[in-house]
């Protein structure tokens, strides 16, 4: 074997097995993203289209807990407030909710420090976004068990002109720190939907109503919501509400791939070029075949099937190559995510759709790159 033979196989293998490695750690990282915001934001959202709140009592809940697919069920109330802690002040979401939101979402599981309690010893207390309470100095003190904010909630038809503030201001035990995602971590503040149904005077509106659902009766569930309720309520998904973030990430999938395709195809002129080495070297064999009465269909099969044999050679290293990174991977966790501590390691997802993706196209590729060129010797030497 040439060495510009050992080149073009070397270079065939890497980019096979660069693209298993790439689209594998692309599935990981959507599966991530994808459990960051669907652990915590609820599988279908229904809000009112004609106003911030509705009158819960309006919509048959025990109705809407039968629909098929329906794990349960949670009643929200939302709204932006102020915290205070020492001299450090921050907008924050406030999220009212119940505790079969806080099982839904799997809150236990997504625990900094302190723990999942919406209520303790009969007074109402709150779990807050990670960076959230970074952010105004506060943390959770392990002798007291909880870390003691002010809350700045802006009072329903307030008059300025009236009152010498617009907040009602209420002392909030927060009990636990969690960590989903970026935007939960930053903004959101959970506590019980009886609590912030006083704070705001609310009495029985609410602002959503959160489905927790099976994921293959998501659009089922969503097409009975439409049906039942018509226009009168927005009825969103989550991958509906996080959009672009599953799109942005799938683009730059397909756009990496793309380059890696483009970069194959760069490849695959080594192996043209190792056909017309090849061609040169042996062309007193061919005429001398020629001379025995070897056709020209005889002698293009013969190169044609070497640079077949070349690129089958070089893919079949990369797909062991990529394969076997993956699957190590996956085992030994050598490649850890950043800013992990060592805890978590790179998610890689090796799907099989995705590695006969790569077979097909790569072999299309090596196909073409030894077809075209042989032809065009064989037709040359002919002429």
């Amino acid at each position: 074997m040439s060495w510009i033979t050992r080149i073009s196989v070397v270079g065939i293998a890497v980019i096979t097995a660069a693209l298993i490695i790439i689209l594998s750690a692309f599935n990981g990282i959507e599966q991530m993203v994808s459990k960051l915001y669907s652990d915590y934001d609820p599988a279908i959202t229904m809000r009112s289209s004609e106003g911030k709140t509705f009158d819960s009592t309006s919509v048959n809940l025990n109705q809407l807990r039968k629909i098929p697919g329906v794990i349960s069920l949670s009643k929200a109330i939302e709204e932006t407030v102020i915290i205070k802690h020492g001299k450090k002040w921050v907008n924050a979401r406030m999220v009212g909710v119940d505790y079969s939101f806080v099982d839904a979402c799997n809150l236990s599981k997504h625990m900094v420090d302190g723990y999942p309690v919406l209520e303790e010893n009969g007074e109402p207390t709150a779990v807050i976004g990670a960076s959230l309470l970074d952010k105004i100095d506060g943390y959770i003190s392990e002798l007291d068990g909880y870390e003691e904010l002010t809350l700045y909630t802006p009072l329903r038809d307030a008059s300025i002109a009236r009152l010498k503030s617009p907040f009602k201001v209420s002392p909030l035990k927060v009990v636990g720190r969690m960590n989903y995602n970026k935007d939960v971590n930053m903004s959101d503040l959970l506590v019980p939907i009886n609590y912030a149904e006083i704070q705001l005077n609310y009495g029985t509106d609410i602002t959503a109503i959160y489905f927790h659902a099976k994921k293959e009766n998501i659009e089922q569930i969503k097409a009975a919501l439409v049906a039942k309720f018509g226009d009168h309520f927005q009825i969103k998904t989550a991958a509906e509400k996080n959009e672009l973030i599953f799109k942005t990430s799938e683009s730059e999938k397909k756009i990496v791939v793309l380059i890696l395709l483009f970069i194959f195809v760069l490849a695959a002129f080594n192996l043209v070029a190792s056909l017309n080495m090849l061609f040169i070297e042996k062309k007193e064999n061919i005429e001398t075949m020629e001379r025995f009465g070897a056709t020209k269909r005889f002698i293009f099969q013969i190169f044609f099937f070497e640079g077949i044999l070349i690129a089958l050679k070089g893919i079949g290293i990369g797909l062991v190559l990529g394969i076997g990174v993956c699957l190590l991977q996956n085992h030994y966790g050598f490649l850890q995510m950043p800013n992990s501590g060592g805890n978590d390691a790179f998610p890689v997802i090796l799907r099989v759709r995705d590695v006969l993706f790569i077979l097909g196209t790569v072999s299309g590729l090596s196909v073409l790159s030894a077809y075209f060129p042989v032809a065009y010797l064989v037709r040359k030497t002919s002429a």
